[in-house]
């Protein structure tokens, strides 16, 4: 077994651009941890889906975020990556992660979309253009069916806290959005439980 110390990965060794690099620089991001230094390689290089076990505070917003951000093309206006996640609160937070993540990559777009704050204002942000959206699955099953936010081209589907949802009774609105999404896409699943059922 290899000393765990010296296994980690510097930041400026995982392939990220330039532009992303810097930002995470800002951001005081210099070792990896376990769930982003397995993560990350896997998102940059293949297009298998992923299961990633991972605790709060683990860095799991940056380690599926950040192979998102990069690959992403900022050329095309329309959603490219959904990310589900349980919370409003959640929702709000992996956004700004996010668009600090993407500072310095032109042309970016993240939308949050989440119950409990005004439709309109999302609506007119998706009708902008966004290759990133963020939302809770009741707003985004609504946002779907009033035909404002389209996700049949998406390349990336990430569950965010996917446990989570399904205890919170998301199960219909998941599978409703699911069904809207393309088959060839990479879906990645984080997690900090692994039920059956998840």
């Amino acid at each position: 077994m290899q000393n765990k110390k010296n296994t980690m990965k510097k930041f400026n060794e995982m392939g990220l651009d330039a532009p992303i690099q810097k930002a995470v620089n800002e951001l005081g991001f210099i070792e990896s941890t376990p769930i982003q230094d397995k993560t990350i390689p896997k998102i940059l290089e293949s297009k298998q889906d992923v299961i990633a076990l991972a605790q709060t505070g683990t860095g799991k917003t940056s380690a599926y975020g950040l192979p998102i951000i990069q690959q992403v093309n900022v050329e095309d206006r329309f959603v490219q990556a959904m990310i589900l996640s349980p919370t409003r609160e959640l929702c709000m937070q992996i956004s700004e992660d996010l668009k600090s993540f993407s500072k310095y990559s032109k042309g970016l777009n993240v939308v949050p979309v989440y119950g409990g704050a005004p439709i309109d204002k999302q609506i007119q942000a998706l009708k902008k253009g966004a290759q990133i959206v963020v939302g809770t699955p009741g707003r985004v099953k609504d946002m779907i069916e009033r035909k404002v936010l389209k996700i049949q081209q998406i390349k990336w589907l990430v569950l965010d806290e996917a446990d989570e949802m399904l205890q919170m009774g998301f199960k219909e609105e998941l599978d409703s959005i699911l069904e809207t999404t393309p088959k060839e896409k990479q879906t990645l699943l984080f997690s900090a439980t692994m039920t059956k059922e998840v």
